[in-house]
């Protein structure tokens, strides 16, 4: 290869190609496809031409943590990415929802409150807390389905991550909370059980400025990028009880507090191709 074929092989673009298409085709990934990129910027640049070369619409965003030391090295304490809307299910108490993961790649399932959103303001760049809170249409349980061709994905860093769609790959929205702003939600006590053992518990008020502080961040993080947070987009808030590995044909249940219930079943991705 020339090294002017090799530079346009290393673009933002062939790198979305590549990990877009090993998804559509179901493919684990034995390496990054180019370049590892080294900052938030050059992730969030790669996720966006992988937004373009999927082409289906995004009907949400999961926000997940940075945590320290490498909050204070790439400047930020949270990260985003898309949720397509066929990714999408709305599910209840009863429901066993199967939900895909990449056999030989990265697959876990978390824990999350899911906010949907009323109106945004266009032109509006930065939110407070109590502006955030007046821009919630409702808020759910729900389920992230984490899940990445690329079975190192999280170890390798924060901008890998949010290249590769922020290593989401299905999100599961529960029943409604019945006035959320009153229920305190941020001190619910969550637990997550795989098979029927619980693998971890946690409250969302860990998070730094809770669940809202989570919107607060996507919303600052949208305007930033030049991209519209339209009416009814959802936001998955974060892993309240920590990000738990999972393999197909195994079952997480989730327990929100007592108040509220969800389970799924993982299955194995196959090709999504014409």
């Amino acid at each position: 290869m020339t090294e002017a074929a090799h530079a346009v092989a290393m673009t933002p673009q062939a790198i979305a190609a590549a990990l877009v298409d090993a998804r559509r085709h179901a493919q684990a990934l034995p390496d990054y496809p180019g370049p590892l990129p080294t900052s938030l910027r050059d992730g969030y640049a790669i996720q966006d031409a992988g937004m373009a070369h999927r082409g289906d619409r995004v009907a949400g965003w999961k926000v997940g943590r940075i945590w320290p030391p490498l909050d204070t090295r790439f400047g930020s304490d949270r990260l985003a990415g898309p949720i397509f809307s066929d990714r999408v299910i709305t599910a209840d108490a009863a429901s066993n929802t199967e939900m895909p993961i990449f056999t030989g790649g990265f697959g876990a399932v978390e824990a999350e409150f899911v906010f949907r959103l009323g109106a945004v303001p266009p032109s509006q760049t930065r939110f407070s807390l109590s502006e955030t809170s007046e821009l919630i249409a409702s808020v759910h349980v729900g389920i992230e389905i984490a899940s990445s061709p690329l079975a190192a994905i999280n170890d390798l860093g924060p901008p890998i991550i949010v290249s590769d769609f922020g290593n989401n790959n299905g999100l599961i929205v529960g029943p409604a909370i019945a006035d959320w702003q009153d229920a305190a939600i941020d001190s619910w006590p969550i637990a997550v059980a795989i098979d029927g053992v619980e693998v971890g518990t946690g409250v969302s008020g860990d998070f730094p400025d809770g669940t809202l502080g989570s919107v607060r961040f996507l919303l600052e993080l949208l305007a930033a990028r030049g991209i519209a947070a339209p009416e009814g987009m959802l936001v998955s808030t974060g892993a309240i009880t920590g990000v738990h590995n999972i393999v197909a044909g195994q079952t997480a249940s989730f327990d929100f507090g007592g108040r509220a219930a969800l389970r799924c079943q993982i299955i194995r991705a196959v090709p999504d191709i014409a």
